[in-house]
């Protein structure tokens, strides 16, 4: 694995066929989103229409690479019932969607017999992974690169067991 990780939006930005991302843990502690978080925790639920008020970055690099024909796909399994960062997660989930991902949430009960990689990752056109690794209370560490061939090879086939499992956003009840 190589140390040296360029940013999301650079590595999105180099797709030309798609983008997809497991997600695997219940619990996440991403200091960006903390005070998001916390809002919503108290109560607050944004607007979908106030786009100008919870659009970012990341919005923007999602909706260019998907302009440009690049699917971008979203998998997360899920422990049942959710834990409340799941939904948090399930909430915000629309903003996603609205950025042209497509989600879906696979219950980890009928996750068992898939082998699932031990870290969330992204894989960048089917050539390049991106994992993600977290500390055991969801504080993110660290963001490693794999570009080995059979690596990438079987992490994608781990990926498309989950997502041809997984239940679409918009049926995914919690």
């Amino acid at each position: 694995m190589s140390q040296k990780v360029p940013p999301f939006a650079e590595l999105l930005a180099g797709c030309q066929r798609s983008a997809v991302h497991l997600e695997t843990r219940d619990v996440y502690g991403v200091a960006e989103e903390d005070a998001d978080f916390a809002a919503w925790h108290g109560g607050w639920e944004y607007s979908l229409d106030d786009r100008p008020s919870w659009w970012n970055g990341f919005h923007d690099a999602v909706a260019d690479a998907v302009s440009r024909g690049v699917a971008v796909r979203r998998a997360r399994v899920v422990s049942e019932p959710v834990s409340e960062y799941i939904r948090y997660e399930h909430s915000r989930t629309p903003q996603n969607l609205a950025a042209g991902e497509d989600v879906r949430w696979l219950p980890r009960r009928l996750a068992s017999d898939l082998l699932l990689p031990g870290n969330d990752l992204w894989i960048f056109d089917g050539r390049l992974i991106r994992f993600s690794l977290f500390a055991g209370n969801g504080r993110f560490v660290a963001d490693v690169t794999e570009d080995a061939p059979d690596v990438v090879k079987r992490h994608a086939e781990a990926f498309e067991a989950v997502w041809g499992r997984a239940i679409p956003h918009d049926n995914y009840e919690i």
